[in-house]
């Protein structure tokens, strides 16, 4: 191969551990001039830990990455723009208390390159003096893109950036993408819908449990392909099994949600959540869910649809509003529901002070007692009890759990209560939800591992591009049916 015929990217060998967590193994991808080139994988598969190493955010532990045949040492997003990379995300990466302008000057954005884009891609009449803050998430994907372009990448890595963008400006993202590889540049594509990669990508990398399985070029009918590479041969005997065939429940819900809309990215969601179920969510990073969550919890408010808790129409302007109906949420990340530095007893106890009718004398027999008998349950390690930022992940995992446990539980959403923690932490956890929906429980439980729904639910809802597309029973559950559903392949909107 001639240096003129090196690819414009060449990642070979790529891994990266966090501690105990192997994120990547083996990451491949080349890119050659001229070429749009997909990188998929389901949820943690590794595509995130993957690009944050082709930007520079993140150092491999072993492996290379090569641009235009020079061997490429990115340590920071500002190197891997000067080698000719540049990423546009999901979550634009603009600042909002500055205007546009200075947005641009902070990483040399030439401004009549800027402008140019900008018209290209319908955006024309925005000013350069508005401020970020002001500027509505479709305004600010393209703002994002339009300075990228400007620059005038040899690589232009595209991150979900359509996701939630109206159809006439995804058409202009995917023409000027095409165009970038008309003109002999290349173009890295993650999205979760095929239809867009059917129509842009020439070829697909696919990931799976941070290594890259292979490559396929984009025809039609390939799905079934790259959904069978996302998978594996998974050995699952008997987890179809461990999913037991349960009557639908009948009577009133505890939790009804109707044609609920959540800025940005929840468009309609229905579902209805009884007492003694399991509702498992099913959902592709980015399609709706963390909005369902937050606005179930009383974190966002809703644009429009309907809240119901027992039959009453509910509207939450905070937390404490979704707690005191008896909504609780433990989400994915614990860190936003632990007090790091405090021990587990005032941990697991911090609800029974925290609600105003308890404000006095506190019943500290009764606390302590129901504190221990959390602990007891889940088997919290209390050896390092003083601080609970000293208990691993799977441990402070179990004491957000506890603390609605001790406290009692009518309707609990759980956020990806599983990610990063170990297997015999995870193998605990499944009964115990089912043990809250034996007791008369609801129980909402997103999982970002397709897996768990046999092991935990009843049964589940897919959500893809914002809406509801698909609800299966637990016990039909197999992942290739909600892998596909996840990618908008199967499935009726409003199925739930």
């Amino acid at each position: 191969m001639t240096p003129s015929d090196d690819p414009l990217l060449d990642a070979q060998g790529v891994a990266k551990s966090f501690g105990a967590v192997r994120a990547l193994t083996d990451a491949r991808l080349t890119l050659a001039r001229g070429e749009v080139v997909a990188l998929m994988g389901a949820n943690g598969a590794g595509k995130s830990t993957f690009v944050k190493i082709l930007t520079g955010a993140l150092q491999p532990d072993r492996g290379h990455v090569r641009i235009r045949g020079q061997s490429a040492q990115v340590g920071s997003p500002a190197q891997a723009r000067r080698s000719g990379l540049v990423p546009v995300y999901q979550e634009p990466s603009l600042i909002p208390d500055l205007c546009v302008a200075d947005n641009l000057r902070l990483v040399d954005t030439p401004v009549d390159g800027f402008r140019h884009w900008l018209t290209e891609l319908a955006h024309g009449d925005l000013r350069l003096d508005a401020m970020i803050r002001d500027l509505p998430l479709a305004s600010l994907r393209i703002v994002d893109l339009a300075r990228a372009l400007a620059m005038r990448p040899d690589v232009l890595l595209l991150d979900e950036l359509t996701a939630a963008l109206p159809t006439d400006l995804v058409d202009r993202v995917l023409t000027v993408a095409r165009q970038q590889a008309a003109d002999g540049r290349g173009v890295i594509y993650i999205s979760h819908r095929f239809a867009e990669i059917s129509r842009l990508c020439d070829r697909a990398t696919v990931l799976r449990d941070g290594a890259t399985v292979g490559e396929v070029d984009i025809a039609p009918g390939i799905e079934d392909q790259v959904v069978e590479m996302m998978l594996g041969a998974r050995i699952d005997l008997g987890k179809r099994a461990a999913a037991i065939a349960r009557p639908r429940p009948e009577g009133r819900p505890r939790l009804r949600v109707e044609n609920l809309a959540v800025a940005p990215k929840l468009v309609d969601a229905s579902l209805a959540l009884h007492p003694g179920e399991v509702l498992g969510v099913v959902a592709l990073e980015g399609q709706g869910q963390d909005e369902l969550f937050d606005a179930l919890a009383g974190f966002r408010t809703p644009l429009s649809g309907r809240i119901e808790v027992d039959g009453v129409a509910a509207g939450f302007r905070h937390p404490a509003d979704a707690i005191a109906a008896g909504l609780t949420l433990v989400p994915g990340n614990r860190a936003e529901a632990l007090f790091r530095e405090r021990s587990v007893r005032e941990n697991i106890a911090m609800p029974f002070s925290a609600r105003p009718g308890a404000w006095g004398p506190l019943r500290m027999r009764h606390e302590k007692a129901r504190v221990a008998e959390a602990i007891e349950r889940l088997q919290i390690d209390t050896r390092a009890q003083g601080e609970v930022q000293r208990l691993s992940g799977g441990n402070q995992q179990k004491v957000t759990i506890g603390r609605w446990l001790a406290h009692g539980v009518r309707t609990m959403l759980l956020f990806d209560p599983t990610r990063g923690i170990d297997v015999r932490t995870k193998r605990q956890i499944y009964p115990l939800v089912r043990e809250l929906a034996d007791q008369g429980a609801a129980v909402l439980f997103y999982t970002s591992e397709l897996e768990e729904i046999p092991l935990a639910c009843d049964r589940a809802i897919v959500i893809f591009n914002g809406r509801v597309v698909d609800m299966v029973e637990a016990t039909e559950a197999d992942e290739e049916r909600l892998m596909r559903a996840a990618y908008g392949l199967t499935g009726s909107e409003g199925a739930a």
